[in-house]
Protein backbone atom coordinates (compact mmCIF):
# COMPACT_ATOMS: atom_id res chain seq x y z
CA UNK A 1 0.00 0.00 0.00
CA UNK A 2 1.07 3.39 -0.68
CA UNK A 3 1.47 6.69 1.51
CA UNK A 4 -0.93 8.21 -1.39
CA UNK A 5 -3.63 5.45 -1.25
CA UNK A 6 -3.73 5.33 2.63
CA UNK A 7 -3.93 8.97 2.79
CA UNK A 8 -6.53 9.11 0.39
CA UNK A 9 -9.37 6.23 0.14
CA UNK A 10 -10.97 5.76 -3.18
CA UNK A 11 -12.99 3.27 -4.20
CA UNK A 12 -10.52 0.77 -6.25
CA UNK A 13 -11.19 0.12 -9.80
CA UNK A 14 -11.80 -3.10 -11.48
CA UNK A 15 -12.51 -4.44 -14.82
CA UNK A 16 -15.40 -5.98 -12.97
CA UNK A 17 -16.81 -2.72 -11.51
CA UNK A 18 -20.52 -2.80 -10.76
CA UNK A 19 -20.41 0.89 -11.21
CA UNK A 20 -18.25 0.65 -14.50
CA UNK A 21 -20.57 -2.01 -15.85
CA UNK A 22 -23.99 -0.36 -15.23
CA UNK A 23 -22.74 3.42 -16.23
CA UNK A 24 -21.30 1.62 -19.55
CA UNK A 25 -24.30 -0.32 -20.28
CA UNK A 26 -26.51 3.18 -19.41
CA UNK A 27 -24.56 4.69 -21.70
CA UNK A 28 -24.45 2.34 -24.72
CA UNK A 29 -28.30 1.56 -24.23
CA UNK A 30 -29.45 5.45 -24.19
CA UNK A 31 -27.13 5.96 -27.11
CA UNK A 32 -28.85 3.28 -29.01
CA UNK A 33 -31.97 4.33 -28.27
CA UNK A 34 -31.27 8.31 -29.50
CA UNK A 35 -29.90 6.89 -32.46
CA UNK A 36 -32.57 4.83 -32.97
CA UNK A 37 -35.02 7.86 -32.48
CA UNK A 38 -33.20 9.94 -34.63
CA UNK A 39 -33.45 7.22 -37.09
CA UNK A 40 -37.07 7.17 -37.20
CA UNK A 41 -37.19 10.68 -37.34
CA UNK A 42 -34.73 11.51 -39.97
CA UNK A 43 -34.57 8.80 -42.32
CA UNK A 44 -38.20 6.72 -41.62
CA UNK A 45 -39.60 10.89 -41.36
CA UNK A 46 -41.72 9.53 -38.44
CA UNK A 47 -41.84 12.99 -36.76
CA UNK A 48 -41.60 13.24 -33.51
CA UNK A 49 -44.70 15.15 -31.56
CA UNK A 50 -43.62 17.28 -28.50
CA UNK A 51 -44.09 14.62 -26.28
CA UNK A 52 -41.64 12.74 -28.01
CA UNK A 53 -39.39 15.82 -27.83
CA UNK A 54 -39.01 15.56 -24.20
CA UNK A 55 -38.93 12.37 -23.68
CA UNK A 56 -35.66 12.44 -25.45
CA UNK A 57 -34.02 15.37 -23.08
CA UNK A 58 -33.29 12.00 -19.95
CA UNK A 59 -31.42 10.25 -22.94
CA UNK A 60 -29.44 13.52 -23.48
CA UNK A 61 -28.73 13.34 -19.69
CA UNK A 62 -28.21 9.69 -19.57
CA UNK A 63 -25.33 9.48 -22.35
CA UNK A 64 -23.17 12.22 -21.19
CA UNK A 65 -23.74 11.51 -17.27
CA UNK A 66 -23.41 7.93 -18.02
CA UNK A 67 -20.02 8.22 -19.95
CA UNK A 68 -18.62 10.36 -17.29
CA UNK A 69 -19.01 7.74 -14.35
CA UNK A 70 -17.99 5.38 -16.49
CA UNK A 71 -14.40 7.40 -16.61
CA UNK A 72 -14.46 8.14 -13.15
CA UNK A 73 -15.11 4.33 -11.99
CA UNK A 74 -12.43 3.24 -14.33
CA UNK A 75 -10.25 6.03 -12.49
CA UNK A 76 -10.90 5.14 -9.05
CA UNK A 77 -13.20 7.69 -8.09
CA UNK A 78 -14.39 7.92 -4.67
CA UNK A 79 -17.82 6.13 -3.78
CA UNK A 80 -19.87 8.34 -3.00
CA UNK A 81 -19.46 10.52 -6.67
CA UNK A 82 -19.91 6.67 -8.87
CA UNK A 83 -23.30 6.69 -6.37
CA UNK A 84 -24.08 10.15 -6.79
CA UNK A 85 -23.94 9.37 -10.80
CA UNK A 86 -25.97 6.26 -10.81
CA UNK A 87 -28.52 7.61 -8.51
CA UNK A 88 -29.10 10.27 -10.99
CA UNK A 89 -29.29 8.25 -13.77
CA UNK A 90 -31.74 6.11 -12.36
CA UNK A 91 -34.20 8.37 -11.45
CA UNK A 92 -33.26 10.41 -14.41
CA UNK A 93 -34.42 7.39 -16.20
CA UNK A 94 -36.93 6.21 -13.69
CA UNK A 95 -38.84 9.85 -14.44
CA UNK A 96 -38.21 9.43 -18.13
CA UNK A 97 -40.17 6.23 -18.21
CA UNK A 98 -43.47 7.68 -16.25
CA UNK A 99 -43.38 10.40 -19.07
CA UNK A 100 -43.44 7.75 -21.43
CA UNK A 101 -46.57 5.62 -19.50
CA UNK A 102 -48.00 9.21 -19.62
CA UNK A 103 -47.61 9.58 -23.32
CA UNK A 104 -48.89 5.80 -23.98
CA UNK A 105 -52.04 6.40 -21.99
CA UNK A 106 -52.61 9.88 -24.01
CA UNK A 107 -51.81 7.65 -27.41
CA UNK A 108 -54.61 4.35 -25.97
CA UNK A 109 -57.03 7.45 -24.91
CA UNK A 110 -56.81 6.78 -21.03
CA UNK A 111 -56.22 10.51 -19.74
CA UNK A 112 -56.09 13.95 -22.09
CA UNK A 113 -53.01 15.09 -23.30
CA UNK A 114 -51.21 18.32 -23.20
CA UNK A 115 -53.19 20.78 -25.22
CA UNK A 116 -50.42 21.75 -27.39
CA UNK A 117 -49.80 19.06 -28.92
CA UNK A 118 -53.76 16.94 -28.29
CA UNK A 119 -56.07 19.25 -27.95
CA UNK A 120 -58.15 21.89 -29.90
CA UNK A 121 -56.43 24.58 -31.90
CA UNK A 122 -57.41 27.45 -30.44
CA UNK A 123 -55.44 30.34 -32.29
CA UNK A 124 -54.99 30.35 -35.90
CA UNK A 125 -53.85 34.08 -36.26
CA UNK A 126 -55.27 36.26 -39.09
CA UNK A 127 -57.11 35.17 -41.69
CA UNK A 128 -54.99 36.43 -44.31
CA UNK A 129 -52.20 34.37 -43.07
CA UNK A 130 -54.14 31.32 -42.47
CA UNK A 131 -53.89 29.31 -46.04
CA UNK A 132 -49.73 29.97 -45.54
CA UNK A 133 -49.49 29.05 -42.78
CA UNK A 134 -51.52 25.44 -43.68
CA UNK A 135 -49.24 24.97 -46.37
CA UNK A 136 -46.58 25.06 -44.40
CA UNK A 137 -47.27 23.99 -40.46
CA UNK A 138 -47.01 20.42 -40.09
CA UNK A 139 -48.58 19.75 -36.30
CA UNK A 140 -47.82 15.93 -34.80
CA UNK A 141 -50.38 14.92 -32.72
CA UNK A 142 -49.25 12.83 -29.20
CA UNK A 143 -52.67 11.25 -29.08
CA UNK A 144 -52.18 10.13 -32.97
CA UNK A 145 -49.95 6.73 -33.03
CA UNK A 146 -47.70 7.25 -35.66
CA UNK A 147 -45.81 3.48 -35.79
CA UNK A 148 -46.85 0.46 -33.91
CA UNK A 149 -44.43 -3.17 -33.83
CA UNK A 150 -46.19 -5.72 -31.58
CA UNK A 151 -48.56 -3.51 -30.17
CA UNK A 152 -46.39 -0.99 -29.07
CA UNK A 153 -45.67 2.81 -30.08
CA UNK A 154 -42.08 4.39 -29.72
CA UNK A 155 -43.65 6.07 -26.17
CA UNK A 156 -44.29 2.38 -25.03
CA UNK A 157 -41.15 1.69 -25.92
CA UNK A 158 -39.62 4.55 -24.33
CA UNK A 159 -41.14 3.04 -20.87
CA UNK A 160 -39.37 -0.44 -21.39
CA UNK A 161 -36.08 0.95 -22.60
CA UNK A 162 -36.16 3.93 -19.46
CA UNK A 163 -37.37 1.50 -17.03
CA UNK A 164 -34.16 -1.27 -17.93
CA UNK A 165 -31.51 1.62 -17.47
CA UNK A 166 -33.21 2.56 -14.45
CA UNK A 167 -32.67 -1.16 -13.11
CA UNK A 168 -29.29 -1.17 -14.81
CA UNK A 169 -28.47 1.62 -12.66
CA UNK A 170 -29.84 1.01 -9.61
CA UNK A 171 -28.27 -2.54 -10.20
CA UNK A 172 -24.55 -0.54 -10.43
CA UNK A 173 -25.40 1.41 -7.21
CA UNK A 174 -26.83 -1.33 -5.08
CA UNK A 175 -23.64 -3.39 -5.99
CA UNK A 176 -21.36 -0.46 -5.30
CA UNK A 177 -22.73 0.61 -2.56
CA UNK A 178 -21.97 -3.27 -0.73
CA UNK A 179 -18.38 -3.38 -2.40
Amino acid sequence: MTTQSAAVPAFKPAATSPALTSAVLVTLIGAATIAGAWFFQLVLEILPCPLCLEQRYAYYLAIPLGALTALAARSGAPRPLLLAGLAILALAMLANAGLGAYHSGVEWGFWKGPTDCSGPVVNLGSAADLLSKLDTVKVVRCDEVQWRFLGLSLAGYNVLISLSMAAIAAWGFVRTMKR
